[in-house]
């Protein structure tokens, strides 16, 4: 089963986005390290740069949360660039993306 990010991925570059991966794994310490503390995926085309979290649909809220209480949320939406949350759901047979807007209010 592929994994929230390889489907962020996949749906960013069927969209047109050249998209990278930008989490990684510190294998010292057993976990996942986001870029910037707030996004999985990098996605570039002309004219923006988009920052993606990819999750599970259940857990949008929580990366939602993360996000808005994060001080490079507001330095990357000051640069000009896009950031969402993007949480994956399986429906009947295909899966589904919620998207979540980030703005620099305390609420997307």
């Amino acid at each position: 089963m592929k994994s929230p990010t390889a489907r962020t991925l996949e749906l960013l570059r069927k969209e047109g986005w050249t998209a990278y991966p930008v989490e990684y794994f510190d294998a010292r310490f057993n976990a996942r390290h986001d870029l910037l503390g707030i996004m999985d995926v990098l996605a570039l085309r002309p004219g923006a740069t988009l920052g993606v979290q990819a999750t599970t649909a259940s857990n949008v809220s929580a990366r939602v949360r993360k996000i808005m209480s994060s001080d490079t949320r507001r330095q990357w939406l000051d640069a000009g660039n896009l950031l969402e949350v993007w949480g994956w759901k399986k429906v009947g047979r295909f899966w589904d993306a919620r998207r979540v807007v980030i703005v620099h209010g305390e609420k997307p």
